[in-house]
């Protein structure tokens, strides 16, 4: 009868621990479909935006920025930023360096180590 009353008050404690991580469980599950549902909503909204930027950049530079964009992972230009390119991390040479400097603002540069488009701004270090 002792074995049985032992019995029976673990099997009262497991349900009620079983109870408690299915809790955590539901929550974790409730949390990640709405993650889940704001980044499909974000990324409807920068398709669209990027249909509209898209418009405007000629179409041989379309083209080119998805090959790359497919070869190195996802990213097809990265910031030039204090002669380093944020899409390697590598440091532009001196000679590479010195063709990004002579290079027409319109002129597409690329990084010579991981051939993505270089965007050049006022940190590029040129």
């Amino acid at each position: 009868m002792e074995r049985r009353e032992s019995a029976q008050e673990r099997v009262t404690e497991l349900t009620a621990r079983v109870g408690s991580v299915q809790a955590k469980v539901d929550d974790a599950v409730a949390r990640r479909d709405a993650a889940f549902a704001e980044i499909d909503t974000e990324a409807v909204s920068v398709a669209k935006e990027r249909e509209i930027v898209a418009g405007s950049v000629p179409e041989n530079l379309i083209k080119l920025y998805d090959k790359i964009r497919v070869k190195e992972g996802g990213v097809g230009a990265a910031r030039l930023s204090h002669r380093r390119c944020e899409g390697c991390r590598l440091e532009l040479d001196i000679t590479g360096l010195n063709e990004v400097r002579a290079a027409a603002p319109e002129e597409v540069v690329r990084c010579e180590n991981c051939t993505r488009i270089l965007v050049r701004t006022s940190e590029s270090g040129l």
